[in-house]
Order: C-alpha cells, then sequence, then structure tokens
C-alpha cells in the first residue's frame, strides 16, 4: 500500500482514501477528540488472528499518511495450548501525526481477547489507560488455567483503568448469522469486529480491507464476506453503542516525511527489496542458498516470488549445505546471499572461513534472535556481533553492516553488496528480531538515486611472466582495493584452482610457504581494513561532555531518549554505527571529544568491549537482554544518570 507525500498537498493521494463502510448505522453524533499520536496494543491468543489484525490496521494507518512503528510479538511455539500465558500473540502500533521512533513504551489502548492476553499485557498499560475485554473468554475454567481466583472484570482490580467490556464473540456469531456457519466458524472473525471497532474509534480508512479479505479469500468467498460484515458490524458498534461516547483522529503526518511516494515496510521485506535492488544495479543475477529459520525466513519465501527480476532460491536441506550452494554461486557470478539466524551462523562458519579464502562476494544475512543454542526464536537480541567479528578458525576478517530501522533495511542491503562486490569478499548483515518483523514508513527510491554496483570480470591473462608469456593470475590485485579478479568458470585461459588451502600470493597455487603464508593472511586484513566507508556523523547541537553511541536497532529508542533528555534542558550528543568492521576511520577522533561515551546494547557489551579494546576509551555499558527492545524512558532515565554520574 502506497501513499503520496507532498508539503503542498499535505495528504495521502495514492493508496486508499478514508471512508466508512458502506451502509454504516448512524446514530447519535459523538464527540471527536483530536490526538497528536497513540499507541495500541492487540493481544490474545496465538490463534485469534492477532498479526493479521495488527498488520491490517497498521496498513490503513500507512495509508492514511500517519508515522508509524510497530512491534509484533508472538510466542515460538508453534501452536501454544490455547489460552494460557505462554500462548500469548500480541502486535503494538504507535502511530501519529508527526516524526516517531519507537513502537511506544506502553499502550493507551489494550485489546485483550481473553483472561491470558490481559493477565500478560496489563502490567505494560499505565494507569488510565483503556482497555476493550472480549467478556465471552472470561469462564471461569478460562481465569483459572492463569491463575485469576476472581474475574478481573468483576473485584475492582481495573478501576485505574477505562474499562470497556465487549462481547466479542457473541456479537461476531450474531452478526453473522445469515450465512449459517458454525459457531466455531463465526468465532473466527471476532478480530475483524476488534478491527472495525477499532477502526471507526480511530478514524481508520476501510476500503483497503475489504479489498484484502475479498484477495484473501477469493476461493472462498462465503468466508470472504462473512469477515467483511463483522468488520462492519464492529464499525457500527462502535458507532452506536454508548459505551464509547468518543472517538479520535490522528492527522496525517504531513511534516514528517519529504516528499516522494511512501508504503509501509517491515525490516525484512525491506531487506528482501534491497537485495533485488542490488542485483539489477549490478547486472548480476541473485541466487539465494537458505535453510528456513526465524526469524529469517521471510526473505526467503519474499525472494522466491521474484523469478521475473532474474531471481534464484534454493532451500537447502540444512544451513551448510545452503551457503555451501550461495558460494558455489558466487564463484558462478552471481550475487549470491545466504539469509540464517544465530545458530545457522555457528553451522555456516567454516564455509564462510572459505569464502574469505577465495575472496568471493557473498552476502550473510544474520536476523538476530536470542541465544545461546536455539535460545529465543520469536524474540529479538543483537548478541551476534562478535560471533560476526570472530567466529571462525584462522585469522578471517569479514566486512559487518547493521541497518538501524526497518526501512534502512534497504539501505543496508545494497550497501552490503557494493562492498562484497568491490572487495570481492563475504560480508555480514547483521540485522535483528526487532526490525526484521517491525515496520515503518519507506520512501520509495527512483533507480537514478541507487548506486551503480556493476562489476568487471575477468576476460583475458593480467600478467607477463619473464619469458614474456601471458597468463592469468587469480590472485593478482587491484592496487586501490585489494580485491582479486573475478572469472567466471568456463572463460577460456582463465582456468585456475580453488580450495581451502593457503595460496600462493599471485598465482594461487597452494603454498605451505610461511613468508607467504603471512603476506596473505596481512593482505587480507589490510583490504578489509582499507574498505571505503563513510565517517561516522555525531548529533551534538550543545556541546556535550557525554555521547550515547549504538548500533543496529537500537537506533530508534536511543534517538527517542536523546530527544527527552533535550526536550528537559540535558545535553547529550549521539552517533550511531552502520559499519562496524572496518570501524569509520573518524571514530576514535570522535570518541576521545568526549568525557563519557555510553553504549546502549541487547547484549552483554559487545560493541563496548570493542570499542575499549580498539580505542581505550571508557566506553560504559547499558545493557538488556530480555528479548524485547530497549523503552525510549528507562533508556532516557539511564543516560541521564550517567550524564550526571
Amino acid at each position: 500500500m502506497t501513499s503520496q507525500v507532498s508539503s503542498e498537498a499535505g495528504e495521502a493521494l495514492l493508496g486508499e482514501q478514508r471512508s466508512a463502510p458502506a451502509k454504516p448505522h448512524r446514530g447519535t453524533e459523538k464527540e471527536v477528540r483530536r490526538l497528536d499520536r497513540v499507541i495500541i496494543r492487540f493481544a490474545g491468543d496465538s490463534g485469534d488472528g492477532m498479526q493479521l489484525t495488527g498488520d491490517r490496521f497498521t496498513s490503513e494507518t500507512a495509508s492514511f499518511g500517519n508515522d508509524l512503528s510497530t512491534l509484533p510479538n508472538f510466542p515460538a511455539e508453534i501452536r501454544a495450548p490455547a489460552g494460557t500465558l505462554p500462548g500469548v500473540s500480541s502486535f503494538q502500533l504507535h502511530f501519529a501525526d508527526h516524526d516517531i521512533l519507537t513502537p511506544g513504551d506502553a499502550p493507551n489502548v489494550l485489546v485483550a481477547m481473553n483472561p491470558a492476553a490481559l493477565k500478560a499485557n496489563i502490567g505494560d498499560v499505565p494507569r488510565g489507560g483503556e482497555i476493550i475485554v472480549n467478556t465471552d473468554e472470561f469462564a471461569k475454567r478460562a481465569m483459572v488455567k492463569v491463575g485469576y481466583a476472581t474475574s478481573p472484570l468483576e473485584d475492582g482490580s481495573l478501576d485505574g483503568y477505562r474499562v470497556h467490556p465487549v462481547p466479542l464473540t457473541t456479537l461476531t456469531v450474531e452478526a453473522l448469522k445469515e450465512f449459517g456457519l458454525s459457531r466455531k466458524e463465526a468465532e473466527r472473525s471476532k478480530n475483524m469486529f476488534a478491527l472495525g471497532l477499532l477502526s471507526w474509534m480511530y478514524h481508520r480508512p476501510t476500503e483497503g480491507t475489504e479489498t484484502f479479505l475479498r484477495q484473501k479469500f477469493a476461493k472462498k468467498p462465503q468466508i470472504a464476506e462473512a469477515n467483511i460484515v463483522a468488520f462492519r458490524a464492529g464499525w457500527n458498534f462502535g458507532e452506536t453503542t454508548e459505551d464509547f461516547a468518543v472517538s479520535y483522529e490522528i492527522a496525517p503526518a504531513t511534516r514528517a516525511f519529504p516528499t516522494g511516494t511512501y508504503r509501509n515496510i517491515s525490516g525484512n521485506l525491506a531487506l528482501s527489496y534491497g537485495l533485488v535492488a542490488a542485483s539489477r544495479q549490478a547486472d548480476l543475477p541473485l541466487y539465494l542458498g537458505s535453510y528456513p529459520i526465524t526469524p529469517a525466513s521471510d526473505i526467503l519465501h519474499e525472494l522466491s516470488r521474484h523469478k521475473n527480476f532474474g531471481v534464484r532460491t534454493f532451500q537447502a536441506e540444512d544451513e551448510i549445505a545452503g551457503i555451501g550452494a550461495a558460494l558455489g554461486a558466487a564463484f558462478g557470478g552471481s550475487l549470491a546471499v545466504t539469509t540464517t539466524s544465530g545458530p545457522g551462523v555457528a553451522l555456516k562458519s567454516e564455509t564462510i572461513g572459505l569464502a574469505v579464502s577465495l575472496e568471493l562476494p557473498l552476502l550473510i544475512v544474520d536476523i538476530q534472535r536470542g541465544g545461546p543454542s536455539t535460545g529465543l526464536p520469536t524474540k529479538t537480541e543483537q548478541a551476534d556481533l562478535l560471533q560476526a567479528m570472530y567466529g571462525r578458525n584462522g585469522e578471517a576478517p569479514v566486512p559487518i553492516v547493521a541497518p538501524q530501522t526497518p526501512a534502512d533495511c534497504f539501505d543496508a542491503a545494497i550497501e552490503a553488496a557494493r562492498i562484497a562486490l568491490t572487495y570481492r569478499t563475504p560480508v555480514f548483515l547483521l540485522s535483528d528480531g526487532y526490525l526484521a518483523n517491525g515496520s515503518e514508513p519507506w520512501r520509495i527510491p527512483d533507480v537514478d538515486e541507487l548506486p551503480d554496483l556493476r562489476t568487471r570480470f575477468a576476460t583475458g591473462p593480467n600478467h607477463e611472466l619473464a619469458d614474456g608469456t601471458e597468463v592469468f593470475w587469480p590472485y593478482k590485485r587491484d592496487p586501490e582495493t585489494l580485491a582479486r579478479p573475478w572469472a567466471v568458470p568456463g572463460t577460456p585461459g582463465l582456468e585456475h584452482r580453488i580450495g581451502g588451502i593457503e595460496k600462493q600470493d599471485g598465482t594461487g597455487n597452494i603454498s605451505y610457504d610461511p613468508a607467504n603464508h603471512e603476506f596473505m593472511v596481512r593482505t587480507r586484513q589490510a583490504k578489509i581494513d582499507g574498505i571505503d566507508v563513510p565517517d561516522i556523523e555525531v548529533d551534538d547541537p550543545d556541546g556535550a561532555r557525554t555521547l550515547v553511541l549504538g548500533w543496529g536497532s537500537t537506533y530508534g529508542p536511543i534517538t527517542a531518549a536523546v530527544r527527552r533528555i533535550r526536550r528537559e534542558n540535558g545535553h547529550i550528543a549521539q552517533a550511531h554505527l552502520r559499519h562496524l568492521n572496518p570501524f569509520p576511520k573518524n571514530l576514535g577522533e570522535v570518541l576521545k571529544r568526549y568525557e563519557k561515551v555510553v553504549v546502549p546494547e541487547m547484549n552483554l557489551s559487545q560493541l563496548a568491549t570493542l570499542v575499549r579494546a580498539k580505542y581505550l576509551v571508557d566506553a560504559r555499558s547499558h545493557t538488556q537482554v530480555n528479548g524485547m527492545p530497549f523503552k525510549a524512558e528507562q533508556l532516557a532515565a539511564a543516560l541521564k544518570e550517567a550524564i550526571d554520574a
């Protein structure tokens, strides 16, 4: 879904415009309040469709022109026992009429589809917040299952909140009587009733959702229409019931975006599009060798849809086969990619080392999750940095690039491809679950804005022997980049040997000579050290004494925290790293300008360890590893404490 934002028009011009369902019931005119932002969390059993509900609300919000940020949160189990705390799935959306950076610290509105959803999320809702509860699910057995001795709807424990008891299941079944569905079938549409109610409360567009439902259930038109009727019934319930006396408007964020065409995009989708764009800009076929693993699998799913762009995807039998096939594709002249998460990186490590030795362009996309071992498959973490930096035998340096927001995954993928192709090296692209599943508006770039990534293959001899014979040396390097030539197999006269055993400089022949080995090790390191990356930029309007340094997905929470501190007249500088190996050349000079350096990370001080070791600065860590992103308020408190210390 796209929308056009212009400074002149100041409104969405593309995509669905705001509209009510066909023939909605019109009751007494109700109060409409104007808000600048709101945070909504949908929560229910993992079978209640909360992710779909949140995704549809997000899509309509994007088409309306609000800035937004999302946080899907779901259980690792494929199907946890219904009605239990481990089975709760939620989707949080923060949208506003101005620039925002995070999904929000705490929801203003909680939609709880059952007792488990209420109990799992009530601790995050501030006093005075609104809670919409599906009362039909609050039977004694369901409440006992999650530890409620008495009903929270009746014992006064929710007195500090604005509670809206709504029999969502009953109302949905009643609305769908005409379809002749069983009660169980009809109940499945209660998430659409909830979506219709929230769409009325916040004046969201509706036509896009109705179109989506007709397309999703195109082969089951009765189910499609039943969902649409449930959706409209939810809208009309909000319009007519006395329990909802107020609805809310959040205007489009017309000043938050530069002029352009926008769409809502998740991190994994943006990364997939970035890979496709990189292959087109390089004029190379894109090859993905991958084994499914949460939270990286969506990239495999998405790229498999784009054969028309020269994309070839291979779902391998395991992680090792996936990267082996990708490295073979790189040898054959493709832009090669393998996708995984932390456990898969461990399995791929030997082949990554082989790619370092062969000096071929290969992108290793690591969508980080909680560890160790299989850890927390559906929770976020950024604890693979040291694994990406050092997790191979021998001296095997690999460049590392990290996106900072879901939309930035597109640009980071292109940057990783630039480095891989220019310097003939494998490159790590470190995203994480928070970025992968989260979403935000993305300005669709013009093709003219994208870099030219075309590279030349070797076409003939490149070295002359003492007797005048012209030969091809596969390890004769470009004097500027130290990249070796890329020769496509089958090119006459360019036959050469590959393998994991150390190579002789220039010829590529097997060599056990100690002096040659030291030369090759230092040369490979020098190639990585010499990669051209932009200087790090520092946001320091007030000449602060404290610098907060981040990387990856901490960008949003850090920036939101910095804004809070500055609104309270605090002085703090901010810098964020995209390139983690090599570091920007000016990083050391930047760090030494500040009395204090604070590094927030979702690990136990991995970047701080690297910074302290390389630059000998007293970098202080602020860490968490709870599977969730930082909250801006908590981070602001920690940074303020560091400033005042």
